[in-house]
């Protein structure tokens, strides 16, 4: 096939485009975002890549005229045993959205656009509330970092992956004291606990109060550098403090550790008007930082 056939291919291709074909092409390229945005940073994720380059390949075997690659290619991808081979790889995340469904009514839409979240926002963030406060009755230093759209990986890299679901019950074994990981950060993302004992960048603010130790230090550097969401828990006096865009706000009580978490999961499902700042945590809090 010619450079010109292609063009007039393309050009009478365009002459019979219609607006639901553009319809079309969005709503596949919204599915397409949401599988990999559910895969991503997964083993299922680079077979996804996988059948992508096989696709791209087809379209360049047909292209430059080689009819047994492409053949056989298109055997490949007609067959039903791609379809299986996807489901088993997302039955996870199938099987996820399908409970949303069948539990709250939701249409398909709210349900996609909520993120990979398995429990409600509410009963999510009430268990670690409820980890927090009893770290904090014990006098036991935590600082958990909340990642938002900024990636840590490189923050990730120097503590140990987990990757595993987060719970209140989880942090507590973490942050134990004399355990491995106890000491450091951990980072979550959503219903996951992605890494633990971590190091984060310290602040170099002068500003910030000289008691403060390297654990707030810490959270005010990781939060000046990205939109996380930190939350500290002093060893020394049992306080909650949270960490973000460069500012602290320290002594939150568990009224406004609840409006935080709470804000925190409806931002991450889609659900709420976002996190508020801190000066507006609906409890009691002391800032301290860059005004």
């Amino acid at each position: 096939m010619s450079f010109s056939n292609i063009l007039d291919t393309l050009a009478s291709g365009l002459a019979q485009f219609r607006w639901t074909d553009a319809l079309d092409i969005i709503v596949i390229a919204f599915l397409l975002y949401k599988l990999i945005m559910w895969t991503r940073g997964t083993q299922a994720f680079e077979v996804l890549k996988g059948i992508g380059l096989l696709l791209i390949f087809s379209v360049l075997a047909r292209l430059l005229q080689m009819p047994a690659l492409g053949f056989l290619l298109e055997s490949i991808l007609s067959s039903g045993s791609i379809i299986i081979v996807l489901f088993i790889l997302f039955q996870t995340e199938i099987r996820r959205v399908l409970e949303r469904i069948g539990r709250s009514g939701k249409t398909l839409t709210g349900v996609l656009s909520e993120g990979s979240m398995g429990l409600r926002a509410e009963d999510f963030s009430r268990d670690i509330q409820a980890s927090i406060l009893r770290l904090s009755r014990r006098r036991v230093g935590a600082l958990i970092v909340f990642e938002m759209h900024t990636g840590l990986s490189d923050i990730m890299e120097t503590g140990t992956r987990i990757d595993g679901q987060l719970s209140g019950a989880l942090l507590e074994n973490i942050f134990e004291p004399n355990t491995p990981l106890h000491d450091g950060a951990v980072i979550a993302k959503g219903d996951r606990l992605l890494a633990a004992a971590c190091y984060l960048p310290l602040s170099d603010d002068t500003e910030l109060s000289r008691e403060l130790g390297t654990r707030h230090r810490a959270a005010v550097g990781v939060s000046s550098v990205s939109d996380a969401i930190v939350l500290i828990v002093s060893e020394e006096t049992g306080a909650i403090s949270m960490a973000q865009d460069g500012k602290l706000v320290r002594y939150l009580d568990a009224s406004a550790l609840r409006n935080i978490l709470e804000n925190l999961y409806l931002k991450q499902n889609g659900a709420g008007g976002g996190l508020r700042k801190a000066g507006n945590n609906g409890g009691r809090g002391k800032k301290n930082g860059k005004q």
